[in-house]
């Protein structure tokens, strides 16, 4: 279930390099085999074209991630694997974050309610 949604302003999209961030975010994720399922680990990204940041008056860029996962981790758990996760996304940008007006964030959601899933590609990692 767990799936990681990195929203991006498309003004850093040349300097960024969003896919090389994915493979590192999904790597990271995939070092905690025994809190996070590989097959239902989704890793993406959102280019975002319509936005305002602070007044509107300047060309800043932000990144906000959300890491989506089901009930049952401890909160020991999931501060190991946000701590492990923003210091990627703090690591990936820092370049970036030194030479421009860079906002990052990121925020763990853990679902409440009952979640509908079907998926055949746990069968693969078994």
């Amino acid at each position: 279930m767990p799936h990681f949604i990195l929203e991006y302003t498309d003004n850093i999209k040349t300097e960024a390099n969003i896919p090389e961030l994915l493979h590192k975010i999904n790597a990271t994720l995939l070092t905690f085999p025994n809190i996070i399922p590989v097959g239902g680990l989704r890793t993406r990204a959102i280019e975002l074209k319509d936005y305002v940041v602070a007044d509107g008056s300047a060309d800043d860029a932000f990144v906000h991630a959300t890491l989506k996962l089901g009930k049952g981790r401890t909160e020991v758990e999931k501060k190991l694997i946000g701590d492990a996760v923003f210091n990627q996304i703090k690591n990936h940008f820092q370049e970036l974050f030194e030479t421009r007006y860079l906002a990052l964030s990121m925020e763990i959601y853990e679902f409440q309610t009952t979640t509908y899933k079907l998926n055949n590609i746990h069968k693969r990692y078994k």
